[in-house]
């Protein structure tokens, strides 16, 4: 576990700097009557995972976190499986979007992790469902004025369009 955790924070931070020196390619700062530039999200999320990734080494240099001070397999068989299923799912949601736009993918996913793997509730994940894709919409849509894919589902969205824009 020691081991692996050092390699992560290792990969992780060069992949971290990677993302922050390609996403420069983009504005990263705010552009006036337009929102935040292409770069802005991918830069300080990267600037977020770095530091994290810092933090980890600190505490990996340290032997302060269990998992700096264990000598246990990184990984059993049921880890093994539940890493699978995420992949295929996320997979499985990343090819669906094209067709059903990330407005629906993105709750069906959630779903099935909250159900299957989660083991919640119906009604928290219903919750979820529906609040979802709604707060999403808000917030890249009429907020920051970013469209997401939506698929065979785009006109579905013409009304809220109308209203908000």
């Amino acid at each position: 576990m020691r081991i692996a955790e050092l390699m992560m924070a290792l990969v992780m931070s060069v992949f971290s700097i990677y993302l922050m020196w390609k996403s420069t390619e983009l504005p990263i700062g705010w552009i006036p009557e337009e929102g935040p530039g292409g770069g802005a999200f991918p830069f300080w999320l990267s600037v977020g995972m770095l530091l994290c990734c810092v933090a980890i080494l600190f505490n990996w240099v340290r032997r302060s976190s269990p998992p700096s001070r264990s000598e246990e397999a990184y990984m059993d068989r049921e880890a093994v499986y539940l890493v699978g299923v995420v992949v295929v799912s996320l997979t499985a949601m990343i090819g669906a979007i094209p067709f059903i736009g990330v407005y629906f993918a993105l709750p069906l996913f959630m779903a099935f992790y909250m159900r299957f793997l989660g083991r919640h509730s119906w009604r928290l994940i219903s919750g979820f469902v529906v609040l979802t894709p709604i707060v999403t919409f808000m917030f890249f849509e009429i907020a920051l004025r970013k469209t997401l894919p939506k698929g065979y589902t785009e006109p579905l969205f013409y009304p809220l369009y109308d209203i908000f824009m």
